[in-house]
């Protein structure tokens, strides 16, 4: 590949320190270059030179040269690895045309899971797919968390994906809010553990040419949400504390500064009930910058949560700005208030002229953004953009979903499992004997080999179901991908899945997004697994004894919405009369 270096200008020496280099190109640059280093920016794959189709976001071809932001959260996938690199190549081009050449730095939610959230997570497609984050809080190895976050490393870096906005180190102990599906579960030094190791998978020893920069979010801890409701909404915005635990949920943070990680994300809530200014995280000078940077000692990015400043209309509907508790500040107002409390990007925003016109102001000094775009540029030289900008299409092609990377997803996929109930310990229901007639719902049949499908459940030895958790869809726009509210199933979906049982052995295969009540089934059903994201070929291997259930439940299992709303939204293990606990997990053997 060649080298975009030129050694006319001290900033385009690879054998200077990144702060060197930074120090140099900072000097050359405009305010509305350094402007741009504080945005994230949205773009979709697909054209460069086109609008988003997606959201209101303008071309890359036009953020990036007119707005002159160059940092960008990529939403969609290509078709092929070797698609995306000479994607991403395309748009690297773009940008070294544009002023003093300033890379992108290319940015992603999770890619290697099942989810689909268009804020929050890809489900794979290029990549090898994984469990979800609460599989690897079943597994509870560091080891294999470290060497997952490895493989998507080199995966990311091979299409030129540098900053992964994850890992989640939030604490799933309110059991309605729908992000829990991104955390590794509820137990503060096991999430403390997993988020270490993950970092360090994708960051190595120390942040490089070979890195994935990593955000570790959501700071301060985004799981005690009032109700379960999420922040993204204003319903939602509150964070509550009623156990006293607020400490609980900085620990993972505390164990990510230790591992060294690169950037922290604030979440959008903003706390209710403790000595703090009720305002949202991003926007609280005594959580940026006096927690996290002088109590805690991070010295790195500070990247907001995405869309903390302008009103927008995502998926037909109006989504506001998550401005809680100071939305009468007008746009330049909001952006002068995360600067000052400490943040250095703004994540979904594309108003890098308001920051400009916010400086004219004299709301913001020009010494301000350079104290951010430093931080910025050091990071883009420390990651080697600056040196070699391009990545080789054909060798994406053989490094990302390789059939052993492929395999090694399947076998956390099958590990991760989480037997809950077995029929009688003298006649366990699993694994399935050969020849059994099988009548298959929500599952591909054909995945159960050297048995017999059926399509009529009477004619079946059992029945295969697999459910989703229980919740209630929203009505419109962004909130229609988040799972929350209640996690009782209807009464429609309850009685049908108790007449199948009733009539034949029925195996419930449940995947826990969230933790779902399952407390009409326990009696019912043969036999009860959960899952964390998993094809059908690996729960037929689970369910046929190819391999078997290793993980054990990272959070509590509630009994009834009763139980839920008596626990307390910030307290680890706090779940009265839970169904199953935290660690409960069967095996073949037992």
């Amino acid at each position: 590949m060649t080298s975009t270096t030129d050694s006319r200008f001290p900033y385009q020496d690879a054998a200077l320190s990144p702060g060197q280099r930074a120090d140099d190109l900072l000097g050359r640059l405009t305010l509305e270059d350094k402007a741009g280093l504080l945005f994230v920016a949205i773009a979709v794959f697909g054209d460069p030179t086109q609008p988003s189709p997606m959201f209101p976001a303008p071309s890359l071809e036009s953020t990036v040269s007119k707005l002159r932001i160059n940092h960008i959260y990529v939403i969609g996938d290509a078709e092929s690895a070797r698609e995306f690199a000479q994607w991403h190549n395309t748009a690297q081009d773009i940008a070294s045309s544009v002023g003093l050449g300033i890379p992108i730095t290319f940015g992603t939610d999770p890619r290697h899971g099942f989810t689909f959230n268009p804020g929050a997570s890809a489900a794979a497609k290029v990549f090898s797919q994984w469990p979800e984050s609460l599989g690897f809080g079943a597994l509870r190895s560091e080891e294999l968390v470290e060497r997952y976050a490895d493989v998507v490393r080199r995966e990311y870096t091979a299409v030129g994906l540098r900053q992964a906005m994850h890992p989640q180190l939030d604490l799933a102990t309110e059991p309605r809010w729908a992000r829990i599906n991104g955390t590794f579960g509820e137990d503060p030094a096991l999430v403390a553990r997993l988020g270490a190791a993950y970092i360090r998978g994708l960051q190595g020893a120390s942040l490089g040419n070979g890195s994935v920069s990593a955000m570790a979010k959501h700071f301060p801890g985004g799981g005690p949400q009032k109700d379960g409701e999420d922040p993204h909404f204003a319903y939602g915005k509150e964070q509550i504390y009623p156990g006293g635990h607020w400490d609980d949920h900085l620990k993972p943070f505390i164990a990510a500064i230790e591992a060294g990680v690169a950037q922290m994300m604030p979440y959008y809530g903003m706390p209710s009930g403790t000595p703090y200014e009720e305002v949202g995280f991003a926007f609280n000078k005594a959580i940026v910058t006096e927690l996290l940077r002088t109590e805690l000692g991070f010295d790195g990015i500070v990247c907001t949560d995405f869309g903390l400043v302008s009103d927008v209309e995502m998926f037909g509907a109006p989504f506001p700005a998550r401005a809680w508790g100071v939305e009468g500040l007008s746009t330049r107002e909001r952006i002068a208030r995360l600067l000052d409390a400490g943040c250095d990007q703004l994540g979904g925003e594309f108003c890098s002229a308001e920051l400009v016109g916010a400086v004219k102001d004299g709301l913001v000094t020009e010494a301000r953004i350079d104290e951010s775009a430093r931080r910025v540029l050091i990071e883009k030289f420390t990651l080697g953009l600056f040196d070699d900008r391009h990545v080789d299409p054909t060798l994406a092609e053989q490094i990302v979903a390789t059939d052993d990377l492929k395999e090694a997803g399947l076998d956390a996929q099958r590990s991760s499992m989480t037997l809950l109930t077995n029929g009688p310990s003298d006649a366990p229901t699993l694994p399935f004997a050969p020849g059994l007639k099988i009548y298959a719902k929500n599952i591909d049949s054909s995945v159960f080999d050297r048995c017999v499908s059926v399509d009529d459940p009477s004619a079946a030895d059992v029945a295969v179901v697999r459910i989703a958790a229980a919740y209630e869809p929203r009505t419109s726009g962004f909130e229609l991908f988040f799972h929350a509210g209640s996690l009782e199933y209807s009464a429609e979906e309850r009685d049908e899945l108790l007449s199948l049982c009733a009539s034949t052995p029925t195996v419930i295969v449940v995947n826990l997004d969230r933790p779902a009540i399952l407390t009409p089934f326990v009696d019912a059903a043969a036999a009860i697994i959960a899952e964390y994201g998993a094809t059908d070929r690996a729960v037929a291997d689970v369910l046929l004894g190819n391999a078997g259930p290793e993980g054990r439940l990272p959070l509590d299992l509630p009994s009834s919405m009763a139980s839920v709303s008596a626990n307390k939204s910030d307290t680890p293990f706090d779940m009265p009369d839970a169904l199953f606990r935290f660690g409960h997990g069967l095996r073949y053997t037992d």
